[in-house]
Order: C-alpha cells, then sequence, then structure tokens
C-alpha cells in the first residue's frame, strides 16, 4: 500500500474516458462501447432538452457517436475534459438537427429528470471514498503480516492456503493472522 492518497472516483471515471477516447481514436469497437456506456444518459439528456422530441434525441445520439468515432483522434485531454468534448458534441450536433427542422422549443429542463442516470449520487460517492479511506487507514494500522495477509485474502482473492504458501507459514498460523486482524479491523472500524 503506497503512501498516495487514492484517486477520487470522478478522477478514476475521467481516467477511463481518456483511456476509452484513446482507443476509440484507434478505431477500437470495444471502446467505443465504453465510452457510450459511461456517456449516453448525459449526452441523451442534453439531446432531448434541446430537441424536445425523444425519436430525435435517439436519432441525435447515434449521430454525435458517429461523429465521436470520426473525431476521437483530435480530442486533447491536456486541453479539455472528456466530458464537456463529448457534451459539446452533443449540444453542437442537437443545434444543428433543431436548425435543420425548423424547431426552436427547447424541452423544459424538468424532462432532464425523465432520463435515467445509473451513476451513484454524489453524496453516496464522497461516502463511499471516504468509507475507502477509513478501510486503508485502518488495514495501515494491523501488523504488516496481518495487514498484508487480509489484503492478499480480501482485494487479491487469495485462499489461506495460497498466503500461507507465499509467505511460508503454516496454515493455521495464517488463518490465526487473519482472524486476530479482523478482529482489530472491525474494532477500528467502530471507532467514531
Amino acid at each position: 500500500m503506497s503512501d498516495a492518497d487514492p484517486i477520487s472516483a470522478a478522477d478514476a471515471a475521467r481516467i477511463r474516458l481518456v483511456a476509452a477516447l484513446s482507443g476509440v481514436a484507434r478505431q477500437d469497437r470495444a471502446a467505443l462501447r465504453q465510452v457510450y456506456e459511461m456517456t449516453s444518459a448525459k449526452l441523451f439528456g442534453i439531446c432531448l432538452r434541446i430537441s424536445s422530441d425523444r425519436g430525435a434525441a435517439e436519432d441525435i445520439l447515434q449521430d454525435v457517436y458517429i461523429k465521436v468515432w470520426n473525431r476521437a483522434g483530435r480530442f486533447d485531454a491536456d486541453r479539455a475534459s472528456p466530458i464537456t468534448w463529448l457534451c459539446a458534441i452533443a449540444r453542437n450536433t442537437a443545434i444543428d438537427w433543431q436548425r435543420a427542422s425548423g424547431r426552436v422549443a427547447v424541452a423544459p429542463e424538468e424532462a432532464a429528470y425523465a432520463v435515467a442516470d445509473d451513476r451513484i449520487r454524489a453524496d453516496q460517492g464522497i461516502e463511499q471514498d471516504q468509507q475507502t479511506a477509513r478501510i486503508h487507514h485502518c488495514l495501515g494500522e494491523l501488523e504488516e503480516r496481518q495487514g498484508a495477509a487480509i489484503r492478499a485474502a480480501f482485494f487479491d482473492g487469495l485462499t489461506y492456503a495460497d498466503i500461507a504458501a507465499r509467505m511460508d507459514v503454516p496454515l493455521g498460523t495464517m488463518k490465526s493472522w487473519v482472524r486476530r486482524g479482523l478482529q482489530r479491523l472491525k474494532g477500528c472500524l467502530g471507532d467514531d
């Protein structure tokens, strides 16, 4: 475990999105699917708000991802946030559709509430980040062997026998380390 601060969920999502856009620039269809899964709810909301028409918004969204496919090589993570870049494409595509169709109506802002967003809420994300930080802090408080055994068992998915072999100790000793470590961890996490 390093002493570096863990990255936030938002930073991790940004990193994944930048990596996926790099894949799209290399014409990787799986990367485009990943970009779609990460951003379609937000971009659809933009298209729907501007078009005021669910069917049109779906068509516009398809055009957005065609543009993303064709333009991903132009994205520069040093100049713009990936979601900002994608939102600008969605907004401009929807405005172009609106001008071409002769429509000028904009859906009320409340229409965005009808669009599903399966991401966790901000308060839940903050709570998860705090809980994760607390778990890592408490793991750091354990004796080194106990902490290493618990990390290997629960984070790496190793069996007690695998960990015992790796650490060159008897299986019973390994089980005792983990049991005592979990008791200390429970005590640490229970303190407020």
